[in-house]
């Protein structure tokens, strides 16, 4: 198990009463959901560093990386990088 370190956030209290509605472990949670967000934002910042050295992905590549991401029936919605 990796080290912790206790913290104080506050949230509004409406955010509280659902996050208890879906959890009795709001650390774990709220843990969860910040190792997405850095996840998110890293990736972000590593796509617009690949764009910056190789040029802007092509619709081929996008379509590509979709289908590995989605897979062959998943989404084909168009979206931005990052």
């Amino acid at each position: 198990m990796s080290a912790t370190t206790r913290i104080t956030v506050t949230l509004p209290t409406e955010q509280v009463t659902e996050l208890r509605k879906l959890t009795d472990n709001i650390s774990g949670y709220v843990a969860e959901a910040v190792a997405r967000q850095i996840r998110h934002q890293l990736l972000g910042e590593d796509l617009r560093r690949h764009q910056e050295d190789h040029g802007a992905f092509t619709g081929e590549e996008l379509s590509e990386a979709r289908s590995k991401i989605f897979g062959a029936t998943g989404s084909t919605r168009q979206t931005g990088v990052a």
